[in-house]
């Protein structure tokens, strides 16, 4: 039985094998666990599906492996078990009797594999990335050919399809661009340009790993297609600051040993002005607009080599107490890479809170799908007047909304944050 790569989740394509648990001649069972991966979000023990005997390792540690290639095959026992070059390593003397692939005789720590993807097993990928899988007349495109259509500008309804039925292929999309006039190289620089820039100072070279991969796509998809536009309002945190205090002591008599956050209070928040301004709880959808029924809101948390932003589900409907345990769930899994997919795809909006870090405003660029996402500054204490004329100091921060404007008009977005900061200014409403 051939040992795929798995898909964790709509819109990863590819996965590093981190560890392999079984050598090669192992006996496994159902629910063995085989080996591990990384993928741009987390990490996952992958389970054998059948019993019998590990036969071929075909992937070596560390090696980038796309979605759908074979990396290994279990044969059933008292079949003779022999193992295959893993991917990037030297291949043995031919008198050599087959060994298991060790991690010493693996290739260099990063190795591509080549994209086995077989195109009638399509591996699912999400129209928003590059385009729909039927053309309007009917006619299917495979996923390769729409990811090669898309990155080489070519128009899949000029072409005629050479598969079952018509079907679009990868090797059609390949002919056409051969055939087309080359497009003019772009002007940026090249790595190799920027190398030769800087031979002479002294440097380090860090490898892109496939998170930084994917948020350098990600987020430059995001900046090119979707038309930001930014709002900012300073809010006033006393009352906030003192109602945290007190249900901080009020969690401290029970002894749960809990104590809530600003975060968890502005997550609270969040919600509450969503479910007031449902207009701006949207999904833009390429067609249409969906306007969610629920508060699902992200929350941008830092962790090696990139971030990654778990979702707290239906927030509006959950106790402050709860948001918190919840999020400090996330943030640990989140930093140790053992993520699901399901908790960190989707979302209504993101919160992106970088005041511990003392910077007062930013203005964060939007996790697609998503159409909003609300950047936290660090609060500071500032002169506002009174009601009577007077001056008094108060604790105040920033916070800087960044809209889709196909999505989310001004108005909508000036509406979401007024009630966000009414509920941050009279918060007990986030208690009950």
């Amino acid at each position: 039985m051939d040992i795929l790569m798995p898909q964790l989740g709509e819109t990863v394509t590819e996965g590093t094998v981190s560890l392999w648990v079984k050598a090669v001649g192992d006996s496994v069972q159902p629910g063995d666990p085989l080996f591990e991966i990384e993928t741009d979000k987390s990490s996952m023990e992958i389970p054998a599906t059948c019993a019998g005997v590990l036969s071929e390792i075909r992937v070596a540690k560390g090696a980038v492996v796309a979605v759908g290639t074979v990396v290994a095959v279990i044969t059933e026992a008292g079949t003779n078990a022999q193992a295959a070059p893993a991917a990037g390593a030297s291949a043995a003397p031919a008198a050599a009797p087959a060994t298991a692939v060790s991690a010493s005789a693996a290739a260099p720590l990063v190795t591509v594999v080549a994209r086995a993807i077989d195109p009638q097993q399509a591996v699912v990928t999400p129209a928003r990335n590059f385009g729909p899988a039927r053309r309007a007349d009917g006619v299917v495109i495979t996923p390769l050919a729409r990811r090669l259509a898309s990155q080489n500008g070519v128009d899949v309804t000029q072409l005629t399809g050479s598969g079952p039925h018509g079907r679009i292929m990868a090797r059609d999309v390949t002919a056409e661009r051969s055939t087309s006039p080359a497009r003019p190289m772009p002007a940026s620089a090249t790595a190799a340009d920027i190398l030769a820039l800087y031979a002479d100072v002294p440097h380090d070279v860090l490898p892109v790993d496939g998170m930084r991969r994917a948020i350098a796509r990600r987020l430059l998809e995001s900046k090119q297609t979707i038309p930001h536009f930014y709002l900012t309002v300073p809010v006033l945190l006393d009352a906030l600051n003192t109602l945290r205090s007190d249900a901080n002591v009020a969690l401290a008599a029970r002894s749960a040993g809990q104590k809530l956050s600003v975060t968890d209070l502005i997550i609270k928040a969040l919600a509450v002005a969503l479910q007031q301004v449902p207009e701006a709880n949207v999904i833009w959808a390429e067609d249409r607009i969906l306007q969610l029924r629920r508060a699902d809101i992200g929350i941008a948390v830092a962790i090696q080599g990139g971030l990654v932003t778990p979702v707290i589900r239906d927030a509006g409907g959950k106790s402050v107490t709860a948001i918190s345990t919840e999020l400090k769930s996330l943030s640990t899994r989140a930093r140790d890479r053992k993520l699901q997919p399901a908790e960190y795809q989707g979302g209504s909006i993101a919160i992106s809170n970088l005041g511990m870090y003392g910077v007062q405003e930013f203005s964060a660029i939007i996790n697609p799908p998503q159409s909003a996402i609300l950047a936290v500054g660090a609060a500071q204490r500032v002169a506002v007047e009174t009601a009577d004329g007077g001056v008094r100091f108060a604790s105040q921060l920033t916070v800087t909304l960044s809209c889709d404007h196909r999505a989310i008009d001004g108005a909508v977005g000036a509406r979401l944050l007024g009630a966000f900061k009414a509920a941050i200014e009279q918060p007990l409403a986030l208690l009950l």
